[in-house]
């Protein structure tokens, strides 16, 4: 083996990550413009720059990609106010530029990344189903022992990734995501300030539902706590408080 080889571990070359964000869609429930959310970019990419990686942004058609409005610490709202690494990366100008020019998930090589991981916010489980290419490209990492990695209902790629040889990838793992709880929370919130009818969901599915029909085992450390899990080269992180608990695991995982 050729020290040429990138396979070959190289302690001078900087280990390098690819996100990938959802892009813009309307919720098929609410009718709202839905995206990513911007936590689970910024705070993985906070931590990963900081530790020497390079970080590439990715969506599965590419070009502008938005964030979900509560999402941003700017919102009227105040839900995110206080998410200062958002605001910071929202404020830098050549940081909000990689989110305005993202490149297809289709030109990922996987043989130049080290890991890869899928961010959530709501659009994933409205626009997931069709992005075959971030399919094929999570299990190409998996598969090539690379660290595959996906956080709140960006775990939706975990619905229909399937490996070579046919079975779910999450069968059989130890995994989190968005959990039931916690949509249960949303949609009480929605409800009582009559933003929803009662017979309305904010998901069109569920994150836990569906792993578990997969043979996942399912786990989550209750609700709106930071939670991210390993098994093997798969991470998963429960929600959008779990962006520095999924990059700081991928970087134990892969090391400085």
């Amino acid at each position: 083996m050729s020290l040429k080889d990138p396979n070959v571990v190289n302690p001078k070359r900087a280990k390098r990550v690819a996100i990938v964000v959802s892009n813009p869609a309307v919720s098929a429930t609410s009718g709202w413009p839905v995206g990513f959310w911007w936590s689970e970019l910024t705070h993985p990419y906070y931590l990963l720059t900081e530790a020497g990686y390079e970080v590439e942004i990715f969506s599965p058609n590419g070009g502008k990609c938005e964030a979900d409005g509560i999402s941003d610490p700017r919102d009227a709202s105040g839900y995110s106010a206080s998410d200062l690494i958002s605001m910071g990366f929202i404020a830098t100008p050549k940081l909000v530029t990689l989110v305005a020019n993202t490149r297809k998930v289709s030109e990922i090589t996987v043989k130049d990344f080290d890991a890869i991981i899928v961010a959530g916010g709501q659009a994933p489980m409205f626009t997931f189903d069709n992005a075959t290419d971030l399919h094929r490209k999570f299990v190409e990492f998996y598969e090539a022992a690379k660290i595959a990695c996906a956080l709140c209902h960006g775990v939706a790629v975990l619905r229909y990734a399937k490996l070579s040889n046919g079975e779910f990838l999450a069968k059989g793992k130890t995994v989190t995501g968005f959990a039931n709880v916690e949509e249960d929370f949303a949609d009480n919130a929605m409800w009582s300030m009559n933003l929803m009818p009662r017979d309305k969901h904010i998901m069109p599915w569920r994150v836990e539902d569906e792993l578990k029909k997969l043979g996942a085992n399912y786990v989550q450390a209750g609700l709106w706590r930071g939670f991210a899990i390993r098994d093997g080269n798969l991470i998963t992180g429960q929600q959008n408080f779990s962006g520095e608990e999924t990059a700081r695991l991928l970087l134990e995982t892969l090391g400085r």
